[in-house]
């Protein structure tokens, strides 16, 4: 296929970008900077200029593509407090890739988070690719993604593990929290820390991007995590352990001075099953785990 694929140059797209060359895509990548252009073409993939505010390039790219995987997202405004207005900025483009592909049975694969699960009040249970939130900042992307399958969009969304970790992760949700860590002296975690968090490889989110492109059903939600959940406490001494400072317990009302725009997040237990995902693709992750990987240091270097 060739494959239009937006977050060209992002953490995600090293792992998808390299995964579908080698399985015989090709691949165009959406880039708005010359640097982001240059990561792209290092990657092997055929550079298209422009940004996620030019829905008729986006329409055009996507017009001319056999498939669409869209991983942009405005982390800079959901780090700065902007969730709603980032959301939005994805909710826009969705519906630009979903209006070209309907009725074409080509595949749209796009991006969720498994923490929206936990905000959405389960408990006392793993949440699964069934569970559906009604709305919200991301979640109304995905729904409107999953309700393309009933318009001939071969549609998927991939809900990521809030830790997705590698060699590859500069700038992801791990990075920040050692970086909060190093800059307080502390690991923080709130309360007793028995909320968990999962993760997986950035490597094998980019196999399970792959496969959803080649074969996942019209109207699917996927798991992409490894870790099912990981205590919150575990890893908050993990990277204690690495940086030579200590892990200690704050309140919810601490929780901000330490952990940054992750303090309410770190606060939610986002245990998942990526059970369905792996049967339903023959996904299967089988890098290192979240614990293994940060303590190989290279997170530190």
């Amino acid at each position: 296929m060739r494959v239009f694929v937006t977050g060209a140059s992002g953490h995600i797209a090293s792992a998808v970008i390299p995964e579908l060359l080698s399985n015989g895509h090709q691949v165009v990548g959406l880039a708005r900077s010359d640097a982001s252009a240059a990561a792209v073409e290092a990657l092997g993939a055929e550079v298209r200029r422009g940004d996620m505010a030019d829905q008729g390039g986006l329409a055009a790219a996507a017009r001319e593509a056999d498939g669409v995987i869209h991983l942009a997202f405005d982390h800079g405004m959901m780090r700065s407090g902007q969730l709603a207005e980032a959301a939005q900025g994805e909710l826009a483009a969705v519906k630009v890739f979903g209006q070209v592909l309907a009725g074409t049975g080509k595949p749209l694969v796009t991006t969720s988070g498994t923490l929206m699960l936990a905000m959405s009040g389960i408990k006392d249970r793993a949440g699964t690719e069934e569970d559906v939130v009604p709305g919200g900042p991301r979640v109304d992307s995905e729904n409107h993604v999953i309700g393309l399958a009933e318009q001939g969009v071969r549609s998927s969304v991939v809900r990521l593990a809030p830790m997705v970790h590698s060699d590859l992760d500069k700038h992801g949700f791990t990075t920040a929290l050692i970086g909060f860590a190093r800059e307080h002296g502390t690991a923080a975690y709130v309360g007793d820390g028995a909320n968990r968090w999962p993760a997986a490889d950035t490597r094998d989110i980019g196999v399970l991007y792959r496969l959803a492109l080649e074969k996942a059903p019209a109207g699917t939600r996927l798991h992409g995590v490894g870790d099912e959940g990981i205590p919150f406490k575990t890893v908050a001494e993990t990277i204690a352990s690495q940086l030579g400072v200590e892990a200690r317990s704050v309140t919810p009302e601490e929780a901000p001075q330490y952990l940054g725009f992750l303090a309410a997040f770190a606060q939610m237990d986002g245990l998942v099953s990526n059970t369905r995902t792996r049967e339903l693709l023959g996904w299967e992750p089988t890098r290192p785990g979240w614990v293994e990987d940060v303590k190989s240091g290279h997170y530190f270097a």
